[in-house]
């Protein structure tokens, strides 16, 4: 029905609107330096919290200078801090050379100079500057058989971490004994400030074992110069952080969804905000727990939204277009077969779904009687890793263009007695 569509939207707005950062630096802001304030950040949500910094840090009687990195597509105007752009997933030299002026802007800083750095998701790509001993080729391609991987964002962090001479608190190390405030925008699950954009100001100790375990699990082969530097780019003592702040959440972003929801007369039940696994196994799953919402009432009583987030993965077999948003949904829309009085939207928060030009998809019931129309066969579809397609056919994409934040993957299933 149209009108689950336009519910199903009004949520996913919703989440999106409480995961900007306007209006959050306000309470959190420390006192003006004597010297400097250089404001250094990378991610697809940064170049919207730069601006947001500026904002409210003149509101102070405050000016800034700095540079941040973010997606190509993401940049918004400011008013002194300089927006560069670069490539997301896999890194370009773009990203490198933002990463080496981010770096040597934290070096200059002094003592009586303020830091502000500003982290969100997809730093690790767009801050990519090599460990010595490994080239940005190097790092692309270790990305690129990551991403193929099926591995879970953390450990995809960690490695990224093992080749890096940025991430991992070395930002911090190079700022020295300038004040360093870190201002994030979480997007992966628990929140864990060294996981996002793995970690720039967030110190901590590097283990090479551990990188090269999740090489070894994934089967992903890597040069011997790679696996030597790995061992030699190790943080055995991390210097001390400065102040943390998380901006936005993804359970921040789930809690304004089901807000809306209970406005609309809805019954509301977040699963959880850090959800993981392959991505057309959760949707088994949730397709399972709707069903049972629709006959017994539980885990909540229709009409009802069931609300989750966190991030999936896709072990990519194919040769089709996809995204993790769009793969669990046709997972989940297949184990539904057809059900009437559900429907369901997966994107990610972002924008972008993947690599590709939409944030996510939409489906309900009529979704399988649809595809039988068009003679499509949506089974082979998700074998071939190709939902993208799929949902582009039959006009059920969701395209936001970039959001200019990013709290990880939002999935809402409506249910209707």
């Amino acid at each position: 029905m149209q009108i689950d569509r336009d519910i199903l939207h009004a949520l996913f707005e919703a989440a999106l609107q409480a995961a900007l950062p306007d209006g959050k630096f306000d309470g959190r802001l420390p006192e003006r330096p004597k010297g400097r304030t250089i404001v250094l950040g990378a991610g697809k949500a940064s170049a919207r919290m730069a601006a947001a910094f500026e904002e409210a840090w003149a509101r102070m009687g405050g000016t800034c200078e700095g540079l941040v990195v973010t997606r190509y597509g993401h940049a918004v105007p400011t008013r002194s801090v300089t927006i560069v752009e670069a490539a997301h997933p896999v890194p370009d030299e773009a990203g490198l050379q933002a990463a080496r002026r981010i770096l040597a802007l934290a070096q200059d800083a002094g003592p009586d100079d303020l830091v502000v750095c500003l982290m969100s998701g997809g730093a690790s790509a767009l801050l990519s500057l090599p460990a010595e001993g490994v080239t940005l080729a190097d790092k692309q391609a270790l990305n690129r058989a990551l991403l193929k991987s099926g591995a879970p964002i953390g450990e995809m962090n960690l490695v990224r971490k093992s080749l890096s001479a940025i991430k991992g608190g070395r930002l911090a190390a190079a700022a020295g004994k300038a004040k360093l405030v870190t201002y994030l925008i979480s997007d992966v699950p628990g929140d864990d400030p060294s996981s996002i954009g793995s970690g720039p100001t967030i110190p901590e100790r590097i283990d090479p074992e551990a990188a090269l375990a999740i090489l070894r699990r994934y089967r992903i082969d890597v040069p011997n110069h790679v696996m030597q530097t790995i061992r030699s780019n190790a943080i055995t003592e991390p210097v001390a952080g400065g102040d943390v702040h998380m901006l936005a959440t993804p359970k921040m972003a789930l809690d304004a969804a089901a807000a809306k929801a209970r406005e609309l007369g809805l019954n509301a039940l977040v699963l959880g905000d850090a959800l993981e696994g392959e991505a057309r196994e959760v949707g088994r799953v949730m397709a399972g727990i709707a069903q049972s919402a629709l006959m017994h009432g539980e885990p909540a009583r229709a009409p009802c939204v069931l609300l989750s987030g966190g991030e999936t993965t896709v072990t990519v077999r194919g040769q089709g277009r996809g995204g993790r948003n769009v793969e669990f949904l046709l997972s989940l829309a297949l184990a539904l077969k057809g059900e009437a009085g559900i429907s369901a939207l997966a994107c990610d928060t972002d924008g972008i779904d993947g690599s590709e030009d939409n944030a996510g998809a939409w489906c309900d019931g009529s979704l399988l009687e649809s595809a039988r129309a068009k003679g499509m066969d949506l089974a082979a579809r998700l074998e071939a890793n190709d939902a993208y397609t799929a949902f582009a056919q039959l006009e059920r994409l969701v395209v936001t263009g970039p959001t200019l934040t990013n709290v990880n993957d939002f999935r809402c299933i409506l249910v209707r007695p």
